[in-house]
């Protein structure tokens, strides 16, 4: 029998003046950027917390904890090459990631394939087995109003023989 797990994650990010926009390890040119410890990639924490999920490995703020200065403005791509390794460790390949960033603002549309690319490339997987996408929630809530951006990602492990 196949061993397959399915995770999901969730995360969301302040914006605020004097950051950098990262989402997908892409730097997108924009007035506000996203409050956190690291580079705050809300998009790259969603698709790590679904993939620790999945291979039971817990959660990013259990293994990279922002009060450890050692990631202090690390780039969530690195980060992502850590939960890679562990997975791989732990004998588990990506099947398919399918992320969502919800934002009002900026479009992101030109730069999802990119994106899928970073992704997919720090993943060891082809691009075909990661799909970003994004939505507006017409202007309600957080997200809607331009204070913060959050991302759900799904993605299905395989247990390697």
């Amino acid at each position: 029998m196949t061993d397959l797990r399915i995770g999901h994650g969730y995360d969301v990010h302040r914006l605020t003046e004097g950051r950098r926009l990262v989402l997908g390890g892409v730097e997108i040119p924009w007035d506000l950027g996203l409050l956190g410890h690291s580079d705050a990639d809300v998009l790259t924490h969603a698709v790590m917390d679904a993939l620790c999920g999945a291979a039971k490995l817990g959660d990013i703020g259990k293994l990279f904890p922002d009060s450890d200065p050692r990631y202090a403005g690390i780039s969530s791509l690195e980060l992502l090459r850590q939960v890679a390794a562990l997975l791989k460790k732990g004998g588990w390949a990506v099947v398919n990631v399918d992320a969502t960033l919800i934002a009002q603002a900026p479009k992101v549309g030109p730069c999802r394939r990119e994106m899928e690319a970073n992704l997919a490339a720090v993943l060891g997987v082809e691009t075909n087995r990661v799909n970003v996408k994004a939505t507006t929630e017409e202007h309600l809530g957080f997200t809607g109003d331009g204070s913060g951006m959050a991302a759900h990602a799904v993605v299905l492990l395989e247990r390697l023989p």
